[in-house]
């Protein structure tokens, strides 16, 4: 009996464990039936990809992407750890971040730009003409009144406010502050030989001035002070006209003042682009050109070229590939005012994301 017992125990134990080994292999191949892409990064990109994500994965129903607006540092330092799969950033790697990270790409989605927008009760329906040195003296506190002489001098007829300026900038590591930063030290050689520019940088201390995360997080910062500046990426364009918050024309190297619209950020965009090197990290910022606007930039994927596995490498490509040609078409870009890449830095990506594999 006791044989018999212990056989009767030997098979129903063979038999849990293959039902068991038979459900483990049906979870894998329900698990390889599909692949999940992690997004993370750039806010002022943020919008654009929660609009071309259903396109996609429309086309695409084996892929499923999740997005998230954590800042173009986070972006970058993700996509470099390996935690998404897509690193958004409105900054290009330093070199000493390639040099260190050999196998990480810097990929153009599309051109950007940002405004400096204000809030002043009475005067948000005029466009202000300000400096990249006006607003270098902001940011450092030599200027502190909107009614300052120098802010005066730019806008001749106007009656400014006898108020103290609330100056704002990002708290977190933002892509926002990188070009806002190059347009300041391309401009200014004080700023550029104290502050400089970067992700993040060692803001001056301004009495009164604040601090936000996140492109929202400036947009409400103006909302709720009157008389503050901050910069915006221009993909906020709605929720600052829902504001009803003012926007300023800015000085361009020609020395013209010029507001962000699709002609004076594809003039700066026709000045630079052309000497976009096989990697596609380059400056737009401060470019040459009377109808330039000159805070520009390309929006980047920052995407390793050794990804998990062969299906997730064939996602990240088919995404890439898709977002830099369809999703580059005017029906998505313009819900967000972004330009189309020109047809040689779509040819420059192609072959940046051909280096790609699993």
């Amino acid at each position: 009996m006791r044989s018999v017992t212990k056989l009767r125990r030997s098979t129903l134990l063979r038999a849990a464990a293959a039902a068991a080994l038979i459900a483990g292999l049906g979870m894998g191949v329900a698990q390889a039936a599909g692949v999940t892409l992690v997004e993370t990064g750039s806010t002022l990109l943020y919008p654009l990809f929660n609009i071309w994500v259903p396109h996609f994965e429309a086309i695409y129903p084996g892929v499923k992407i999740t997005t998230q607006g954590t800042g173009s540092g986070a972006g970058i330092a993700q996509a470099i750890s390996g935690v998404v799969q897509v690193g958004a950033s409105d900054a290009y790697m330093s070199d000493q971040q390639v040099k260190q990270n050999p196998d990480i790409l810097n990929i153009p989605l599309a051109i950007s730009a940002q405004a400096i927008n204000y809030n002043l009760p009475g005067m948000n329906n005029k466009h202000l003409k300000l400096s990249g040195p006006v607003l270098a003296d902001i940011y450092t506190g030599k200027i502190g009144m909107w009614n300052d002489p120098a802010i005066e001098a730019l806008n001749p007829g106007l009656k400014l406010p006898d108020h103290k300026i609330i100056p704002v900038h990002r708290t977190d590591g933002s892509g926002d502050t990188f070009i806002f930063s190059q347009y300041l030290d391309f401009s200014t050689p004080a700023w550029a030989s104290t502050v400089g520019y970067g992700t993040t940088v060692s803001w001056p201390a301004v009495q009164g001035g604040l601090g936000a995360q996140g492109n929202p997080g400036m947009v409400e910062a103006l909302k709720q002070n009157p008389y503050a500046i901050a910069y915006i990426g221009v993909s906020f364009h709605k929720e600052v006209s829902e504001a009803h918050l003012g926007q300023a024309m800015l000085l361009n190297k020609a020395g013209k003042y010029v507001l962000p619209t699709p002609r004076t950020i594809s003039a700066a965009a026709d000045e630079l682009v052309g000497k976009t090197p096989a990697d596609e990290r380059i400056s737009l910022i401060f470019a040459p050109g009377a109808m330039s606007y000159p805070i520009i930039n390309y929006e980047y994927a920052i995407v390793n070229t050794k990804q998990r596995d062969a299906a997730t490498a064939k996602a990240v490509k088919d995404l890439l590939t898709w977002a830099s040609n369809t999703g580059n078409k005017p029906v998505y870009l313009k819900q967000v005012e972004f330009m189309a890449l020109p047809p040689a830095i779509k040819k420059l990506s192609a072959a940046q994301i051909a280096k790609i594999g699993g």
